[in-house]
């Protein structure tokens, strides 16, 4: 772990897991009883807004390398993020390689809510989501993990399973499987991860009134052949890499009418960088991006 990735795990997350809950809430801001000494009232204020801690008692502020050095009286910034790693543990994408009946069975208070928490609504702003579009499609849920806390951006699949998405890691709730969107219509949509298909509906509106399947996985792919199979048509918004190349040579040797779209916005890595603007970083003069047209 690096501080990049350390600073956006939240503070009040970091003291959940060494057992340090907030008296009250006030908006945005959490209060506490100051960790570093005795007190009746709480004097430290963790902002979730920008996730920052304040300690009116002495002054002192700062992120959370600042709080866990100050915690652990160290001047040690890379013992900070060791413990910082130890203590919140996020599940990275490859930690789902274990059976999902262990994973399923680790998992305790579940709850899924509509998108309010101020963390999950900054990622989705950075991602260019409007927060209209994200709520006619996903939620927001919180569990437990092994007795560890978690939240994220929740998109549902077919199978009641959750692809998750939060500013530190992007992961599942099983089942695995795709998420199929069936709206009648000859062509359909094809992706790889559901932030590209809020990406298209952000850049045209209309295109939600096309059947449309998000693979949740390019892994996946056999699993949507069946639904892919029933339309005309099917517009590819995969990936510009290996993975997606793959994938979209698979259903052009089925012989299905594939139009490969990643071909519109081949400078960037897939729709949701065409949004933001992100080129992918090769030598290349700099070009427009391309309207895409359907």
């Amino acid at each position: 772990m690096n501080s990049e990735q350390a600073q956006q795990i939240l503070i009040e997350n970091y003291l959940l897991s060494i057992g340090i809950t907030p008296v009250k809430q006030r908006g945005y801001n959490l209060w506490y009883k100051s960790p570093f000494r005795n007190e009746k009232n709480p004097s430290f204020k963790v902002n979730r807004s920008i996730n920052q801690w304040h300690d009116f008692g002495s002054g002192e502020k700062g992120n959370i390398i600042d709080l866990v050095m100050k915690l652990h009286q160290t001047d040690s910034v890379s013992e900070a993020l060791r413990t910082i790693e130890q203590a919140v543990s996020f599940p990275q994408l490859h930690s789902f390689s274990f059976r999902q009946q262990e994973f399923s069975d680790g998992i305790t208070d579940l709850e899924i809510k509509p998108l309010n928490h101020p963390a999950l609504l900054e990622l989705l702003r950075k991602r260019k989501i409007p927060i209209s579009i994200a709520s006619k499609y996903c939620k927001e849920i919180h569990y437990r993990l092994n007795g560890k806390f978690y939240f994220a951006i929740a998109f549902p699949n077919d199978k009641g399973g959750h692809e998750t998405l939060n500013p530190c890691f992007k992961g599942c709730i099983p089942p695995k499987e795709i998420t199929t969107f069936d709206r009648k219509t000859s062509t359909v949509y094809l992706f790889e991860g559901f932030m590209d298909y809020l990406s298209l509906l952000t850049l045209q509106a209309k295109q939600a009134n096309i059947s449309a399947v998000v693979l949740n996985s390019v892994t996946n792919l056999e699993k949507a052949i069946p639904f892919l199979s029933k339309h005309e048509k099917i517009n590819a918004f995969l990936d510009n890499d290996e993975a997606g190349k793959q994938a979209l040579l698979k259903l052009q040797k089925l012989n299905l009418t594939v139009a490969d779209i990643s071909k519109r916005y081949e400078d960037f890595k897939d729709v949701n960088d065409y949004l933001c603007g992100k080129k992918m970083e090769i030598p290349q003069a700099k070009l427009k991006p391309k309207r895409l047209k359907f």
